[in-house]
């Protein structure tokens, strides 16, 4: 028997003496009353001035927390500490970084410890390698969607604009949703989350493997990336030719465009595109990927000039454009900020059953700009900036809080002889703006404008767009307001249509009117938009008389309001008085 204990005892100091982690035991004071070669031999870097007779003192300079630890640990036995990374100060041998061990402390009994230490700077190593693969990829990572961002579009194009000029067989494109701020609105902002990740998906699903950098080995194909709230961009390496990649832009229009389901709700969000091609890119000496992005940035905004929901190659000349609108776009805020806008009204007159006519029946409001230095600005040259940089729902507020001043005041100084209608056009930023009936519901209750003299005027491309456009549109008529559908005929709704849009008044489109005397085919469009508009109780206004021949043609159609340079051009406030005032005159 105690033959057999010997060999137990001995095996076990064998076990010690080999383990390939350090083992220590101590008292509670930290005195070594046991210490296996493993451990002596990392210990010895931090016993520099101390034997190892006592554990504490040559841990003190990494660990000085240990015997307060142990004397806080009132339990009979247990765990004290595990995994304590400790500095040694100097560095491994193998792999020349600082040396790092961990230690773990256990109370055996009441009267003895026992630490293990182990060599922790390979594993330390490795943990800092993953933590900054991890940190790299996710500077490189969209958070929302989980595309690669701008950076790892930046580090693409910079491989890519290093290669040589024959290789350049690659296009960017910069995809942007063309409704994206009026669909955010309405969704909110957790709707509007989700409609971007739908999209990425598509984009995702529309392209062939690899889709992101970050995957390892993916060093050409395409890649899809989110570079903004909802900018897209999409990288082609490896097109045979310029037409190729037209058309894989064309097949990702096709499947961003396609309806989504958010909330409960069906959605329609085309988008715009810009594309750049590598070749062009090259010819042009560009060398920094953020002027490629910005190029292909500059054809999508041209995209979305045109329409929307189609793709725009890049060409130097849009350069000189985007640079122009840049600067109205500056030159517009400090306006708004000066009030350099201001209001003319342009008359609406009513026809009556003779040949007379009313010309007091309303006016429409319309924006103008007199620049400091320019003059007077056409609103050719600023509106659609205004609205492709989102300034256009601050021109909408002004334009109706002006108007609605100027009608209560004229109806203040000329009584019944003042128009009895204002017009007011109403844009996408606007309608699409969460709470917007509430500002309509102050400016109405701030001028004391009567609601049911107030017209606002929406396009029939955006009042047939979708069920929260409509709902809108109701909330608006719900204060009394008269709502008008403009340019009708050049949108997307149909006379078939027309009686699910919650509009009084129809006005058609200058471009019927205007052939209106010359073409038969104008003249039963005019007809039959009349006819449609009377069965459903609705008026009618031909927009852009100019001639006594268009006025008889629509007067013979019956139309109930006309308005046009035939009678007038918009005017100032006070030059429409006296307008109104001549035409009394005449009249009397």
């Amino acid at each position: 028997m105690q033959h057999e204990t010997g060999d137990a005892q001995e095996a076990l100091m064998q076990f010690l003496y080999r383990a390939p982690i350090g083992l220590a035991q101590t008292g509670l004071d930290g005195a070594v009353e046991m210490l296996n070669p493993m451990a002596s031999s990392l210990l010895m870097p931090l016993a520099t001035s101390h034997g190892l007779d006592n554990l504490f003192e040559v841990l003190a300079p990494v660990a000085p927390q240990l015997p307060a630890m142990v004397a806080a640990f009132i339990e009979p036995s247990g765990m004290i500490c595990e995994g304590l990374r400790l500095p040694v100060g100097v560095h491994h041998p193998a792999s020349g970084m600082l040396q790092v061990l961990s230690l773990n402390l256990m109370k055996l009994d009441p009267e003895r410890l026992m630490a293990t230490l182990a060599d922790a700077t390979f594993e330390v190593q490795r943990e800092q390698e993953t933590l900054s693969r991890r940190l790299r990829n996710a500077a490189r990572t969209d958070a929302l969607t989980r595309m690669p961002n701008r950076e790892a579009v930046r580090d693409e194009l910079l491989r890519l604009l290093a290669q040589p000029a024959a290789a350049h067989d690659y296009a960017v494109l910069t995809l942007n949703c063309d409704r994206f701020r009026q669909l955010n609105d309405s969704l909110g902002q957790a709707g509007g989350d989700q409609l971007l990740l739908h999209l990425a998906d598509r984009l995702r699903g529309a392209l062939r493997p690899p889709t992101s950098l970050i995957e390892a080995g993916a060093r050409s194909g395409q890649l899809a990336a989110r570079i903004g709230a909802d900018e897209f961009v999409v990288i082609l390496d490896g097109m045979r030719s310029r037409a190729d990649a037209e058309r894989v832009a064309l097949r990702l229009l096709d499947a961003v465009a396609r309806p989504y389901t958010i909330g409960g709700h069906e959605i329609v969000c085309g988008a715009s595109m810009g594309l750049a091609w590598g070749q062009d890119v090259a010819a042009l000496g560009q060398h920094d990927p953020d002027d490629v992005l910005h190029d292909a940035s500059i054809a999508m905004v041209e995209a979305k000039r045109a329409g929307g929901n189609r793709c725009v190659v890049f060409e130097p000349a849009m350069r000189e454009r985007a640079a122009r609108r840049a600067g109205i776009e500056a030159e517009l805020r400090q306006a708004l900020v000066e009030e350099q806008l201001f209001v003319v009204y342009q008359p609406v007159v009513g026809l009556l059953p003779d040949v007379g006519v009313d010309h007091a029946a309303g006016v429409e409001a319309l924006v103008r700009w007199r620049h400091p230095q320019r003059g007077i600005v056409p609103p050719g040259e600023f509106i659609q900036v205004a609205e492709e940089c989102g300034l256009i729902g601050a021109v909408g507020d002004f334009v109706l809080a002006r108007a609605c001043r100027d009608f209560v005041d004229w109806r203040r100084r000329l009584g019944p002889r003042a128009p009895r209608l204002m017009a007011v056009n109403l844009s996408r930023a606007q309608l699409g703006q969460a709470g917007w009936i509430d500002v309509v519901e102050g400016v109405l209750d701030d001028s004391g404008m009567p609601p049911a003299c107030l017209q606002l005027e929406v396009t029939e491309s955006l009042a047939a767009q979708d069920q929260d456009i409509q709902a809108r549109l109701h909330g608006l008529k719900a204060l009394g307001i008269q709502l008008a559908l403009d340019d009708f005929g050049t949108g997307y709704s149909s006379l078939s249509s027309l009686h699910l849009l919650p509009v009084d008044t129809v006005k058609i489109d200058r471009s019927f009117v205007c052939q209106a005397d010359t073409s038969p085919h104008h003249r039963v469009l005019i007809e039959a938009t009349v006819k449609v508009a009377q069965s459903l109780g609705m008026k009618t206004v031909a927009e852009g008389i100019e001639t006594r021949s268009q006025l008889d043609v629509v007067r013979a159609q019956r139309c109930d309001k006309v308005q046009g340079y035939f009678f007038s051009r918009p005017l100032p406030a006070d030059e429409l008085l006296d307008w109104l005032h001549a035409r009394e005159t005449v009249a009397g």
